[in-house]
């Protein structure tokens, strides 16, 4: 895997070695990042986590892991102000 030198995705802390696919950059794991572009280009983490939770939910992940995970989201590095 090519990003095996960064321990999580700088977008949502994904840890990489649990990444399923590869997302053509070394920060962000490949649900955050497709082809070199972050999918989700905005500045606003409230949508950005609205956006992760329904996808975790819609793909079977525990409501409540889903939510520990969005609010997790807040510590990535994309995110710090």
């Amino acid at each position: 895997m090519e990003n095996k030198n960064r321990k999580n995705c700088e977008s949502c802390l994904l840890p990489l070695s649990k990444d399923p696919g590869t997302s053509g950059s070394e920060k962000y794991c490949s649900y955050c990042c497709k082809d070199g572009k972050l999918v989700y280009g905005g500045t606003d983490l409230k949508e950005f986590q609205n956006r992760s939770y329904q996808e975790m939910v819609a793909k079977g992940m525990n409501k409540y892991k889903a939510k520990f995970f969005t609010w997790m989201m807040r510590f990535a590095p994309r995110w710090k102000k």
